[in-house]
């Protein structure tokens, strides 16, 4: 009788430690995933803000020449068309500065490390480590001067598009709320519409 009492109080206890156990294995890994989500989810927030550059500074690049007769004047109003960045698309600008410059579209690696980023929208030709007269042109490799994004700032890249055109910078305030982004820069004719 006593060693059947004995075996079944083994058991129980037994029964007793699994299921504690199995408990406290299921709190440690969801309590794991939890925190690796959270933090996945901090590296997500750290890339969309830390990577770019909402406002930027009012000097110009070394070289880069008023444009004389813009279809935006500097002070007018207009309504942007794209969404290079959250909450630009729709959003009323005011039109700080207008160049007349050859407008490129680049393909780069950042020196932060990451991924390509390809088809980034705009660098200028004054925004070029070295850049001389003459355009460059699809195809060629250069060295980025621009800081507009993370990583960007003296990294190696390829010329996507070039094309001679007016670029804008502008001040505006995000359609989507938040405070006013000073000094974008650049945008480009066909990105703006007139105020009705």
């Amino acid at each position: 009788m006593k060693q059947r009492r004995r075996k079944w109080f083994l058991m129980i206890v037994t029964a007793l430690f699994l299921m504690l156990s199995a408990c406290s294995n299921d709190q440690s890994e969801n309590k794991a995933k939890s925190d690796k989500d959270t933090e996945k989810s901090e590296e997500m927030d750290g890339m969309e803000h830390g990577d770019m550059n909402h406002s930027g500074s009012e000097e110009m690049p070394e070289g880069l020449k008023e444009s004389t007769s813009p279809k935006f004047e500097v002070g007018s109003k207009a309504i942007m068309k794209v969404d290079h960045m959250k909450g630009m698309k729709g959003a009323e600008a005011t039109i700080t500065g207008a160049y007349d410059t050859v407008v490129y579209t680049v393909t780069y690696r950042p020196t932060t490390g990451g991924e390509k980023v390809k088809d980034h929208k705009w660098v200028i030709h004054e925004e070029l480590k070295d850049f001389g007269e003459k355009p460059y042109k699809p195809g060629e490799e250069v060295v980025l001067n621009a800081d507009h994004m993370k990583g960007m700032k003296g990294a190696r890249a390829t010329i996507d598009s070039a094309e001679k055109m007016t670029v804008y910078m502008i001040d505006y305030t995000p359609a989507t709320g938040g405070s006013v982004v000073k000094n974008h820069k650049w945008v480009t004719e066909s990105e703006l519409s007139p105020v009705e």
